[in-house]
């Protein structure tokens, strides 16, 4: 699809996603909730950055334009979106963020009225209805017809309630000293806010938005600053958050970084010792570690893997009806406390883990060691698809008859190849990547 990517529709504020798209894109959406619309309302959250003054009334024009009333609620994390969609009985919810990209980018997320992320298939039905400028004239409402907008700001408590009680009502955090990285993204409110109603000492940073130092070498893709806080303020545990607080990378009491293979694996034994892993299993992605796929064997779990999206994760919970599941790089899902990855509320399941345990964070969230593995990214020209590539498939054929796990696959949002190899052996994996690099080079670059 030319629009939308693994998560919405993401790119160059004022160039891939300029005004006039933004307006189109929600005419087009409008019209397809149309079918489905109950009360016409759709909510609409955003991050920090300052294009989303640019695109946030763009999407309002092209709702109201087809007949929709607007519900605007200012910056709040893409998980509020989702739960507030459903709690407030609107027809659909818009996040507006580019998640962890920097302040340049912007983006576009679609949820549905219960809060669910749509499938590739809607979202190809809405990406017709783009192209089709007859069909936008069409739908086009005049009179009486024509939505209207209101801006809202005290759902903030609502969000800031449900996150809270999804915290055990037996456990307190008042021996807990958090040190608390919103990235000075769409959390830099209510995450100090529930970390502190719920009893913590919370040393909060990176918490004051300008709307260009989202992401801004801090939060869940700069942990090792916070690292340096946590020893320093001699604190129990660090979290960081990315730019619209969906994604959570903790770091230990001794500023050392959680993996976040380490991580799934611990909530996933830690839940299941209490009883509340539904289905024996648990969900990542294609780019999790084997060791982790090894670790929960042993403990009885088994391991579905999922494409590269937290969409695509969600969607095996349900079908192999799990309540856990997750990415390594940050996107943690307890289906049973949100609807998406929740980068607090994951925090808040973390913790009270760590808690129940008496342990230390780094004692708990380490229960086993990664496999060597190396990820590449590589920019190319074009996007050749990969079987079209001659001799690649041999390649790969050879690596794993040598023991080695791969994945090849292009970026969704760049012009970039990723390549990954894992094994249990640091030089055999170094080896055969810097020979897989050398071939992509040739054949792509």
């Amino acid at each position: 699809m030319k629009l939308f990517g693994t998560d919405g529709v993401r790119g160059k504020a004022g160039i891939f996603l300029d005004a006039i798209t933004a307006l189109k894109l929600a005419q087009a959406a409008g019209i397809y909730f149309k079918k489905y619309s109950k009360t016409k309302r759709i909510l609409l959250g955003k991050d920090t950055r300052r294009s989303g003054y640019m695109i946030e009334n763009a999407l309002v024009s092209g709702f109201t334009s087809v007949g929709f009333d607007v519900i605007q609620i200012g910056p709040m994390p893409t998980p509020a979106i989702a739960y507030l969609t459903e709690s407030m009985r609107c027809d659909a919810g818009i996040m507006l963020s580019a998640s962890h990209n920097s302040f340049e980018d912007n983006g576009v997320k679609f949820f549905d009225a219960h809060g669910n992320k749509f499938s590739t298939n809607i979202e190809k039905e809405i990406e017709d209805i783009f192209y089709d400028d007859k069909l936008l004239q069409k739908f086009q409402c005049t009179d009486k017809n024509i939505g209207k907008a209101k801006r809202i700001n005290d759902v903030i408590g609502r969000y800031i309630v449900s996150i809270k009680s999804s915290f055990p009502k037996d456990l307190t955090l008042n021996n807990m000293r958090i040190v608390l990285d919103c990235a000075n993204g769409a959390a830099y409110k209510v995450g100090p806010t529930i970390l502190e109603e719920l009893g913590a000492d919370v040393i909060t940073v990176n918490d004051k938005p300008d709307g260009f130092n989202i992401n801004d070498e801090c939060g869940a893709l700069y942990p090792k600053a916070l690292g340096k806080l946590v020893i320093n303020h001699r604190a129990d545990i660090g979290i960081a958050l990315d730019g619209d607080a969906d994604r959570l990378v903790v770091v230990d009491e001794n500023g050392e970084v959680i993996d976040g293979d380490k991580l799934i694996g611990a909530i996933a034994t830690y839940l299941q010792s209490k009883d509340l892993l539904q289905g024996d299993g648990c969900v990542a992605t294609v780019m999790s570690n084997k060791a982790l796929e090894d670790y929960l064997e042993k403990n009885g779990i088994k391991l579905y893997r999922a494409n590269v999206g937290d969409k695509y994760v969600l969607e095996i919970m349900r079908e192999q009806k799990i309540n856990f599941g997750g990415e390594q790089s940050g996107h943690i899902i307890f289906s049973d406390v949100a609807k998406t990855g929740d980068g607090l509320a994951s925090a808040l399941q973390v913790i009270a883990m760590i808690i129940s345990s008496g342990k230390k964070a780094s004692e708990i969230l380490n229960p086993f060691e990664l496999y060597p593995q190396i990820l590449k990214n590589l920019i190319v020209e074009e996007k050749v698809p990969l079987e079209q590539i001659k001799g690649l498939e041999e390649l790969l054929q050879e690596f794993r008859e040598l023991g080695l796990r791969d994945l090849i696959r292009y970026s969704g949002t760049e012009n970039k190849i990723r390549l990954l190899l894992e094994g249990k052996e640091q030089k055999l994996v170094e080896d055969s990547m810097s020979k897989l690099v050398d071939f992509i080079k040739k054949n792509l670059c």
